[in-house]
C-alpha cells in the first residue's frame, strides 16, 4: 500500500477508527494492539508484545490484556464488515466448545475476523516462541471451529465481507462503494 493503511480514510474516518467503532457497537470498548502513531485517535491502546511478529503476536498481546473469555479479533483493513456478521460470530463462539471460531472461504481461514478464547493465549505464545508467525500455524494445537461459506454467505450478498485492502486499487474500490452509500460497517 505504501503507507499505513489503518490511517486511510473512508467517508472521512480512518479505517482503524471505523473498525474500532464497529467492534465497540457489538462488544463494548475494544483494545487496539498497535503503535504510538495512533495516539491522536483517542483509542485504548496497548503496545504489541511481539513487534515484528505479525498478526499472531497481536493476537497473543490482545489475549494477554483481555479479561473476557471470548475475544473478537478484527483486522482494521476489512472495510466491508457488518455489525450483523460480528453479532453472529460472537453468538456462535458463545455456543462453541472450541478454542477459536474462524470463518473459512475458498482461500482458507480468515483468522483476522475471528473469535479466540482466552485459553488460546498459552498455545499461541508457545508457537511464537518457537518461531511460528503464520496465524493458522499458531493455532495447530488448538480446537478450531470453522464457519463455512454456507453459514456466512447470508451476511455477504456482494462477496466482500472478508475482502481487505492490500493495494491502492482495493482502497479506491472501497471508497467508490462507500461513496455510493453501501451498507458497510453498520452504516
Amino acid at each position: 500500500m505504501g503507507r499505513d493503511k489503518s490511517l486511510l480514510e473512508l467517508a472521512g474516518v480512518p479505517m482503524l477508527l471505523r473498525t474500532t467503532r464497529l467492534v465497540e457497537s457489538v462488544t463494548g470498548a475494544p483494545v487496539v494492539v498497535g503503535n504510538s502513531s495512533y495516539r491522536g485517535l483517542d483509542l485504548c491502546m496497548v503496545p504489541d508484545d511481539w513487534p515484528g511478529a505479525g498478526p499472531l503476536g497481536g493476537i497473543a498481546t490482545a489475549l494477554r490484556v483481555s479479561r473476557a473469555p471470548w475475544n473478537l479479533v478484527v483486522a482494521c483493513d476489512l472495510p466491508y464488515l457488518t455489525r450483523e456478521w460480528l453479532e453472529y460470530l460472537i453468538a456462535r463462539a458463545r455456543e462453541s466448545q472450541g478454542d477459536a471460531v474462524l470463518p473459512m472461504n475458498a482461500r482458507g481461514a480468515e483468522p483476522l475476523c475471528a473469535i479466540y478464547h482466552k485459553r488460546c493465549e498459552g498455545a499461541i505464545r508457545d508457537a511464537l516462541e518457537s518461531g511460528v508467525r503464520k496465524v493458522t500455524e499458531g493455532l495447530r494445537t488448538l480446537l478450531v471451529e470453522m464457519i463455512g461459506p454456507l453459514e456466512w454467505k447470508p451476511f455477504d450478498s456482494q462477496g466482500l465481507l472478508f475482502k481487505n485492502m492490500n493495494a491502492p486499487e482495493d482502497y479506491e474500490d472501497a471508497r467508490a462503494k462507500l461513496d455510493r452509500g453501501g451498507k458497510f460497517l453498520g452504516t
